[in-house]
C-alpha cells in the first residue's frame, strides 16, 4: 500500500456519516496501472474495468475511471481507466451525491459534489446529467429511498427520472438487474417507497409490466418488513392482486420460492375465510402442500396475517396434527387397496383436525 493513492468511496463513507454500522469498504485507486497493481500482489477480478482484491483483506480496489455512453441500457458504456483519471473525475460519474464522497486512509473527507451536505439534509440528489445515461439508477434511487426512509428525493432528480422513462431508457433494463434491485428494495424497512418512486417516475409499468397494486399494497409491504417476513412473503404480497403473477415472475426470473408463494397466497386468503370448517382447512393444507412443506406453509400464513388476522399458533398445531397421521399404517390396515386408503386417510386427518381444535 505504500505510495498507493487509494480512497474509500461510496456507501461506506455515506453510512459512516449517518452513524450506521460499518459494512464492506470499496476503494478507488488513482494514478496506478493494472500492471502496477498486480506487482503489488493485488488479485485482478474485474470484467469490464480493472478491479482488484487486496491479497490480505479481500476488499475491492477499482482503478479510477470515467464512463462514456455508447448505447442503450446499463451496459451501453465504454470505460477509460488511464492513470491520468483524477479522483474528482471518478466521483463525477457516480449516481447520487451521497454516494460520491471519498475518504483518505487517515479519515479526511474529499467531497467536491456536496454529498456530505446532502447527507445532513437527508436528500437524495443526482450527481449530474450523466445520471440519465444509466436506467439502473432509477431502480437504485428507489432502493435507496426505501432504505433511507427519512431522506427526500430532490425534485430535479425525480424530474430527470421521468425524462429517462419517456426517452425509453427504462425499456432497456434486463430482467436480472431489475430483480436484483427490486428484491433488495423489498428487503428494506420501508419497501413501499420503492413503489412510490417507480410510480412517480413513470417507471412502474416498464420495469414490472402487468403488476397490479391497490392503495393498501404499500402499507402491507411495510407491515411485512416490520414483521421481518422473508423475501418470498414480501414478493407474494406485492403480487397478490396481479392475475398473472407467474408471468411476471418468469419474466424477471424470480426464485422458485418467491414464485410459489405468489401463486399460493391469493387462494389461501380466500380459503381462510371458510377454514373454520375442517374439510376446507384440510383442502387448503393439501393444496398448499403443507404436509410436505410445513415451514413454507407457515411462512404463507405469516404473509396472509399481514392482510387479515390469522392464528398462526393454531394453524401450526393443526398442521402438526395432520402430519402426525401414519399414512403407511392406514395403507396396511386397508390391505393396500387404493380405493379404500384414500377415504380412510382423509377421515383420519379430519379427525386429527377436529381434535386439534
Amino acid at each position: 500500500m505504500a505510495g498507493l493513492a487509494a480512497y474509500v468511496v461510496g456507501g461506506a463513507v455515506r453510512d459512516d456519516l449517518l452513524g450506521l454500522p460499518a459494512g464492506d469498504r470499496d476503494w478507488v485507486v488513482v494514478g496506478a496501472t493494472p500492471e502496477q497493481m498486480a506487482k503489488r500482489g493485488f488479485l485482478p477480478v474485474g470484467g469490464d474495468f480493472p478491479v482488484f482484491l487486496h491479497p490480505v483483506t479481500r476488499e475491492e480496489y477499482a482503478l479510477a475511471r470515467t464512463e462514456r455512453k455508447s448505447g442503450l441500457g446499463y451496459k451501453g458504456f465504454t470505460f477509460y481507466t488511464g492513470s491520468d483519471v483524477t479522483l474528482e473525475a471518478d466521483l463525477q460519474r457516480r449516481d447520487l451525491t451521497v454516494n460520491a464522497i471519498a475518504r483518505t486512509a487517515d479519515g479526511q473527507l474529499i467531497d467536491p459534489l456536496g454529498g456530505a451536505a446532502d447527507v445532513r439534509a437527508r436528500v437524495l440528489r443526482h450527481v449530474g446529467e450523466a445520471f440519465a445515461e444509466d436506467p439502473v439508477r432509477i431502480l437504485r434511487l428507489a432502493r435507496f429511498a426505501a432504505r433511507f426512509s427519512d431522506f427526500t428525493i430532490a425534485p430535479e432528480t425525480l424530474a430527470l427520472c421521468r425524462r429517462m422513462v419517456q426517452a425509453g431508457e427504462a425499456d432497456a433494463l434486463v430482467p436480472e438487474r431489475v430483480w436484483k434491485e427490486i428484491s433488495r428494495g423489498l428487503m428494506t424497512a420501508t419497501p413501499s417507497r420503492v413503489l412510490d418512486v417507480l410510480r412517480e417516475s413513470g417507471a412502474l409499468p416498464r420495469v414490472l409490466p402487468g403488476l397490479v397494486v391497490d392503495e393498501d399494497t404499500g402499507a402491507e409491504l411495510d407491515r411485512a418488513a416490520a414483521a421481518n417476513l422473508p423475501l418470498p412473503g414480501r414478493w407474494a404480497l406485492l403480487c397478490r392482486h396481479t392475475a398473472d403473477a407467474g408471468a411476471l415472475g418468469a419474466r424477471l426470473r424470480v426464485p422458485a420460492a418467491c414464485t410459489d408463494e405468489a401463486r399460493l397466497l391469493p387462494g389461501m386468503l380466500t380459503a381462510l375465510d371458510k377454514a373454520q370448517d375442517d374439510a376446507v382447512a384440510l383442502d387448503l393444507m393439501e393444496r398448499c402442500d403443507a404436509l410436505r412443506k410445513p415451514d413454507r406453509y407457515l411462512d404463507l400464513l405469516k404473509a396472509a396475517a399481514i392482510v387479515r388476522p390469522v392464528d398462526i399458533d393454531l394453524w401450526a398445531a393443526r398442521v402438526a396434527a395432520v402430519r402426525a397421521i401414519d399414512a403407511g399404517a392406514i395403507a396396511r390396515a386397508e390391505g393396500g387397496d387404493p380405493a379404500r386408503i384414500k377415504p380412510a386417510l382423509r377421515a383420519a386427518r379430519l379427525e386429527a383436525l377436529r381434535r386439534s381444535g
